[in-house]
């Protein structure tokens, strides 16, 4: 069994302690720097998650209570500002790093890390970066040459009733994070950096109206493993239409971008949090095929679910399924070997048919009716089960 130590016990570290400890092949440490209050039902497996009060910027305590306990690897479940920290810890202490960041300066920083390590740095595991950009490379691998390929995710309130059109879904601190840094492209095989809240489109998924708009970090490490070999990408977050005029009030007049403390504190005081949300995943990739020239979709809905005695939201689930499936890749079939890991080294097949990306195919799988996919269908729900996703 393997010793895992999560840092953060906010809504995705306790969700992905959850699905690891439940696999049984795992026991989970999760740790924040406040006493741990939230409950989780396990059953029998409660045995495999341990809660503990740590401060991660105390690296001497980190660094005994890695040894202590024989961990493996740790998890940054932090806001990203704290990630480089844990990056640190696991290069002194050598065992392996998994992160969620979507932020571009702390990732490079881990892949500086990573030069010449023996253990695995695994930067960007959640949904934007992570899943997005599995998706992706499976499409461009489908073509003989792509022209363009479009990264669209959007965290949505299933419903709205504010202005802003919109809700706090995950962290308040990332979020502005992505609204305000500077977004990243390849434009012409070159890459380029582009304006946030910029380069506003209109798209229709299932008949209904959206808007996106560039924001950082999303296209994650897609940049440096196409430049040259694809002609466009570019990521862009979806929001209901009108959420990017307020924010450019917001942001750009108003000048907040250089006071994202007291945007912060509008967010949280402006914004309902909720529990009922919809994620969605949409990729375009036009290019040639046999010399004539094709297009790819990719267009997804995923949405909360109850598990272990709470109700988890839909980014809570993309997030902290994708973080487990890159975890059980390398700790349990040995897929990496060590330094830097991409993840679109991970396939789309081994996404979803890992027991932790059973909640993407279920989802994918929705209203298909062929006897063969219902006969797969009922396998899925089965391992779903199996680690109480439903």
């Amino acid at each position: 069994m393997s010793n895992v130590l999560i840092f953060g016990a906010g809504r995705v570290g306790r969700l992905a302690s959850a699905l690891l400890a439940s696999s049984g092949e795992y026991h989970v440490h999760l740790v924040d720097v406040a006493p741990i209050k939230h409950t989780l039902a396990l059953g029998k497996h409660q045995k495999n998650l341990t809660t503990n009060t740590l401060d991660v910027t105390d690296s001497s305590a980190v660094e005994s209570y890695i040894t202590s306990h024989q961990i493996s690897a740790v998890v940054s479940a932090l806001p990203y500002y704290l990630t480089r920290k844990v990056a640190e810890i696991a290069k002194s202490t050598s065992v392996h790093y998994f992160d969620l960041t979507e932020d571009v300066e702390t990732t490079n920083y881990v892949k500086t890390l990573a030069q010449e390590a023996k253990q695995i740095f695994a930067p960007q595991c959640g949904l934007a970066p992570g899943f997005i950009s599995v998706v992706t490379n499976d499409l461009i691998k489908q073509f003989d040459r792509v022209d363009t390929a479009k990264m669209r995710v959007g965290a949505l309130p299933v419903n709205i009733s504010n202005p802003l059109q919109y809700a706090l879904t995950w962290s308040t601190a990332g979020l502005i994070n992505e609204y305000v840094k500077p977004c990243v492209a390849i434009e012409n095989y070159e890459l380029s950096t582009l304006k946030p809240l910029e380069d506003l489109e209109t798209i229709k998924i299932d008949g209904l109206t959206y808007e996106a708009f560039n924001t950082s970090g999303g296209i994650g490490s897609l940049k440096d493993t196409y430049l040259g070999k694809v002609k466009n990408i570019n990521y862009k977050s979806v929001r209901y239409p009108g959420h990017c005029e307020k924010l450019r009030f917001l942001i750009n007049d108003l000048k907040l971008k250089d006071k994202q403390d007291l945007l912060c504190d509008i967010f949280e005081n402006a914004l309902p949090h909720v529990d009922n949300d919809v994620v969605l995943v949409y990729v375009s990739t036009e290019g040639y095929i046999n010399d004539a020239f094709c297009e790819k979709h990719f267009a997804k809905k995923f949405h909360s679910l109850n598990a272990f005695g709470h109700n988890w939201t839909a980014l809570q689930l993309t997030t902290a399924c994708g973080l487990c499936v890159t975890i059980d890749l390398a700790l349990k079939e040995n897929k990496f070997t060590s330094g830097f890991v991409e993840q679109e080294q991970i396939t789309l097949d081994e996404m979803m048919d890992n027991r932790f990306g059973y909640y993407y195919r279920y989802n994918c799988l929705k209203g298909v009716k062929d006897s063969d996919t219902d006969a797969h269908k009922h396998n899925i729900n089965n391992n779903i089960n199996d680690i109480q996703i439903l």
